[in-house]
């Protein structure tokens, strides 16, 4: 089966159907059936309060919204629904890969992880993008930063998410295996395969995509306009302006949100890319490799959910003007008066400010 972010790790290798797999040993490998499942449920309610907090603020300051503000509701709507599915895949891992939930829940829940991993990275580009035309092309991007291509731009990247994760609802499916006695979900292509070699390349071919169109070419295009970013911040640094220093101030919140992103995902990227690899034999896998992609599968993908309840905490931390909206809804004002750092008055007018400008 295709190493994919919701895979059984059991699953992901046919042992006595591959060739690398014939004279391996696993009997020794075993996941661990309590500690993920716990992790699970901490990212659940950690992502569930604190993303429902950015979403609330952003709404809740529709005059206010600065451009970078819709894409991280939007970012944290992805995570939030992808959050809502966790509780599922807890139970499923405490059950030792056993999945009693029915198939549509197996395909909704599966497609909604892929959804967000596209949804997520493709928002970072946009802000990414968002911040490029502020910063390089302060004067001639005004046109081209209004609601309406936000808007546009946002459309396209759901769009676009909901079609390239639109495979897991053809091929995920409820497996039985009356040897365990045990009902997987997994990805299925008996539809369109009629071998092993067939089914090997549909599994490389997904597995590959998904890492290059979900991570690494979105990566890449961030990484050039922080290059072009960073040459212009670099160029004028002695020479900013107030609204230059926010831009600046932004630039650091979205840059960390990329950094975590990359941080948290390139592992299970790097895992699934060399596994899909090792089902085209372009190169020679080792029972040793096998077996250290088959135990660090489970806790690259627990990495990867990590970042769904991460976001809220960096807004929090790094952008003074999301904390100031944020307690104000929350009626938490006082707190910025109690605050030791809010008696320093400097400080105090800073968010003060931050909180009311666009």
């Amino acid at each position: 089966m295709e190493m994919d972010p919701t895979s059984a790790p059991y699953e992901f290798y046919d042992y006595e159907e591959t060739e690398n797999s014939t004279m391996c040993d696993y009997s020794e490998w075993s996941p661990s059936y309590s500690v993920i499942p716990v992790l699970y449920m901490l990212i659940f309610i950690l992502g569930l309060s604190g993303n429902g907090v950015v979403i609330f603020t952003v709404w809740k300051a529709k005059g206010k919204r600065r451009a970078a503000d819709v894409y991280i509701g939007n970012l944290a709507l992805a995570d939030l629904t992808f959050v809502v599915t966790l509780p599922l895949w807890a139970v499923y891992t405490a059950m030792k890969y056993h999945w009693p939930f029915g198939i549509t829940l197996c395909k909704i829940s599966s497609y909604v992880v892929l959804l967000n991993m596209y949804a997520s990275v493709f928002c970072l580009t946009c802000m990414s993008f968002d911040r490029y035309l502020a910063i390089v092309h302060s004067l001639s991007s005004t046109q081209l930063r209004t609601r309406g291509h936000v808007r546009a731009s946002l459309t396209a990247v759901w769009l676009l998410s909901g079609l390239l994760a639109a495979p897991t609802l053809v091929f995920r499916s409820t497996v039985y295996d009356a040897e365990t006695n045990r009902t997987s979900c997994a990805m299925d292509f008996n539809l369109v395969v009629k071998n092993k070699e067939q089914e090997s390349l549909w599994i490389a071919g997904l597995s590959i995509s998904s890492s290059a169109l979900g991570f690494l070419l979105p990566f890449l295009a961030m990484m050039v306009c922080y290059c072009f970013i960073g040459c212009t911040v670099t160029r004028h640094f002695n020479t900013l302006r107030k609204e230059d220093q926010r831009k600046r101030r932004l630039l650091k919140i979205i840059t960390t949100l990329v950094v975590v992103f990359a941080a948290c995902w390139m592992p299970f990227h790097v895992v699934k890319s060399a596994d899909a690899l090792s089902y085209l034999d372009l190169f020679p896998a080792t029972c040793d490799f096998l077996r250290f992609l088959l135990l660090a599968h489970p806790y690259a993908t627990c990495l990867a959910y990590v970042n769904s309840c991460l976001n809220p905490f960096l807004y929090a931390f790094f952008d003074l003007r999301f904390r100031a909206q944020c307690l104000c809804l929350l009626n938490l004002k006082k707190f910025l008066h109690t605050s030791p750092l809010s008696s320093l008055s400097s400080q105090k007018t800073e968010v003060q400010s931050l909180a009311t400008k666009v």
